[in-house]
């Protein structure tokens, strides 16, 4: 099987008589990459300079850049010379990823599917230049020594394997290596110069001059810029005004009140030993925060005679009281048996039922997501689970043949699909089912919490043993990691209003969104364990799903209570939402953003309704690829870049990484805002890659069954999703 991406790094190109591959100076980077002033950025323009501003050192930030030196030395950009201004407080890979953060906390996703470099697979214009996914990166460190980098990540490399989740710092390091590398090979013509600030505002020049200017927090500004690219991630909202009531009573109460952020931007100290505590929210933030308030304060888990994991409690805990409305926690990601770029490749969301839905959309402007998406993601996840259900039942060829006449059939419902699973031999029992995969107690009731605690420790133990089995040979986690194999697919239908505006409120955004979030982009499997460890200690203890916090000044303190026993609830002394705020630009507190949306310079993207109205969300208004932010009047501003996170909305679960060997749609997208960029001072000298090229190509797996349709199987239409 499969670890590494088809085209590897070898670490053996040189550059100025130093090995490329050599991380010696990756702990140096943002050290001497912020040596640069605010007085020399404000200095005169060289004539014969193109500059170009990048806000944000995060991963897109750094794609950007990359993409900037790779296309720079292409014959149509080397008579020019350029000048490239990366701009972030947190130069060590952007905030999220910054190398300072806590040990405990993981990325969600195998080290050998992290990559910030072109391959094969990605369908752009510009040339691919070979690196190292993170894996190989980690392996280099080992190989080659890792010079300045701390003990603790030292050894946190060499243990890496290509299936195992790394640190969030590690990552950090990662991005820092990558930037230090593109530093120090970038070609002759090009310069990249890191300015460890904020970016606060940004303006056209004056004058009529087709040149822009950054203002920064520390002093000064980047002037006489041709292209700004905003490559930011998550960025702060205002608190509502629910949170804002939380924070008042709080502090008159002498209580303790964390309203939504990432964690590893929040002090939990003040939280004491013992101090009831309620945790909102079961999805990623959540676990974040539990692995903070438990091995974080000296705790350790360990694994008994029998090869179950237990919690030794530290005796610094806090007693954490968690719930939501689902009341279960994200799904456990499957073990990766999908190697580097293994993926299900679609058997009814096809390019050519794709583009008969985008004409749909373009004919009658109607196009909604549960009528006409849903039911063919519904299919692939059923084809899926059905035919890993026949093989793991030792049925490899009954199995092949299911799905054959599964999609042959266009993936039939009811009474159609019944028969064809009777003559399959698959049991009433093991039938798919929507409704208990999104409720999976059912419409069970649970007479109180302790109850319903039982049963979730048996249901995370199930969940536990099919992550164990693979994302190939589990049928469960099989079919579910189906969704995150489908998101380039979806987007592709409901990116730029792709549905109507409704449709994108109620059903993708309320429904669907939150369903893959649970179903498919969960924690490892041994976050689950621990979870179930720290229920066994008495550290975490349980609420019934539905589960809401109200002040109760009468018992001084936050009350915990759950639709289905409202009557009784949890007194706490703090309450941490653990969840990540949406992004919003209405809302938003990030300088720069806020300034450009009050001076008319961006707006919040509009998706029409189909009959004359709009829905008007918060993310920032772009057009189709490269991206050029649109003003006010709706107007894209020719020189000025965004994507990312404050996009979302126009685009799709934003918060993606970039996987090797998968066409990924950011470094597309970076590699047509780069050379955009390249030609902002004459006409671009290549059309950018079209908007649907993220589906076109992958590396495909033979050993994966789901990796290729089956074979003289008529191809369905976007008519049986109707």
């Amino acid at each position: 099987m499969p670890n590494d991406s088809a085209r590897p790094f070898t670490g053996q190109e040189t550059d100025e008589g130093r090995t490329v591959g050599d991380p010696a100076s990756a702990s140096s980077t943002a050290a001497s990459a912020s040596a640069s002033t605010a007085a020399s950025a404000s200095a005169p323009a060289d004539e014969g300079v193109t500059r170009i501003g990048v806000v944000g050192a995060g991963p897109r930030g750094i794609s950007v850049v990359e993409r900037l030196c790779a296309n720079a030395g292409l014959p149509y950009a080397r008579e020019r010379r350029y000048a490239v201004h990366l701009v972030d407080p947190f130069p060590d890979g952007g905030q999220v990823w910054r190398t300072g953060q806590r040990a405990e906390l993981l990325m969600n996703t195998v080290a050998s599917q992290i990559t910030l470099y072109c391959d094969e697979s990605v369908d752009c214009a510009g040339p691919v230049v070979p690196g190292p996914s993170l894996h190989q990166w980690a392996a280099l460190l080992e190989e080659l020594g890792s010079g300045g980098l701390p003990a603790d990540v030292r050894r946190e490399a060499a243990a890496l394997g290509p299936d195992a989740y790394p640190t969030r710092r590690l990552y950090g390091h990662y991005l820092m290596w990558v930037l230090d590398r593109l530093r120090r090979g970038a070609p002759p013509n090009l310069t990249i110069t890191v300015h460890h600030a904020t970016a606060v505002a940004l303006r056209d020049a004056p004058g009529g001059r087709r040149t822009q200017v950054v203002t920064l927090d520390r002093g000064g500004e980047l002037a006489e810029l041709d292209a700004v690219v905003l490559a930011q991630g998550h960025v702060p909202v205002e608190p509502t005004a629910r949170q804002r009531e939380f924070g008042r009573y709080a502090r008159r109460n002498g209580l303790l009140y964390f309203p939504p952020a990432n964690p590893a931007d929040v002090d939990f100290a003040a939280i004491g030993a013992g101090q009831p505590t309620g945790l909102l929210g079961m999805g990623l933030t959540f676990f974040d925060v539990v692995a903070l308030l438990t091995g974080g304060r000296g705790g350790v888990f360990e694994r008994d005679g029998g090869g179950a994991l237990v919690y030794r409690p530290s005796g610094l805990e806090p007693v954490l009281y968690a719930g939501s409305r689902r009341g279960v926690p994200y799904h456990a990601r499957g073990e990766n048996e999908k190697g580097v770029s293994g993926r299900h490749e679609p058997l009814f969301l096809t390019p050519s039922v794709i583009e008969e839905l985008r004409e749909r959309h373009r004919s009658t402007g109607t196009l909604s997501f549960n009528e006409h998406v849903w039911p063919l993601v519904s299919r692939e996840v059923r084809a899926v689970y059905y035919r890993a259900l026949l093989t793991e039942r030792g049925e490899a060829a009954a199995g092949a043949v299911f799905c054959a006449e599964f999609v042959a059939r266009g993936g039939p419902e009811g009474a159609e699909e019944a028969a064809l699973l009777d003559r399959h031999g698959i049991p009433a029992e093991r039938r798919w089912s929507w409704p208990l995969i999104e409720r999976p107690y059912g419409e069970r009731e649970f007479a109180d919490r302790w109850v319903f605690q039982g049963w979730l420790l048996g249901h995370l133990r199930e969940d536990v043993a099919e992550a164990l089995k693979g994302n190939v040979s589990s049928p469960l986690k099989a079919a579910l990691d189906v969704l995150r194999d489908l998101r380039n697919e979806i987007r592709l239908v409901v990116d730029h209003a792709g549905i109507s505006g409704r449709s994108y409120r109620d059903e993708l955004r309320a429904w669907y969104t939150p369903l893959n979030a649970y179903l498919s982009i969960g924690p490892p499997a041994r976050r689950i364990e621990e979870l179930i460890a720290l229920i066994e200690a008495g550290v975490v203890r349980m609420c019934l799903p539905g589960v809401r916090a109200e002040p109760e000044p009468e018992q001084g303190g936050f009350v915990l209570r759950s639709a289905g026993a409202p009557a009784s609830g949890v007194r706490v002394s703090a309450l941490i939402e653990a969840r990540l705020s949406e992004p919003d630009l209405r809302s938003t507190t990030d300088p720069l953003l806020r300034s450009l949306l009050r001076s008319g310079q961006c707006a919040p993207y509009r998706i029409p309704d189909g009959a004359g109205g709009f829905h008007e969300t918060g993310g920032v208004a772009v057009s189709r690829r490269p991206y050029h932010l649109l003003d006010a009047a709706r107007r894209p501003h020719p020189r000025r870049f965004a994507f990312g996170v404050p996009t979302e909305s126009v685009h799709w679960v934003t918060a993606a990484g970039v996987r090797p060997g998968v066409n990924s749609v950011i470094l597309g997208d970076s590699d047509a805002i780069a050379r955009r960029c390249l030609a902002a001072v004459r006409p671009a000298a290549a059309a950018p890659a079209r908007h649907d090229a993220p589906l076109r190509r992958h590396i495909p797996l033979p050993w994966l069954p789901t990796s290729c349709p089956p074979a003289a199987v008529p191809a369905p239409t976007a008519q049986g999703a109707s």
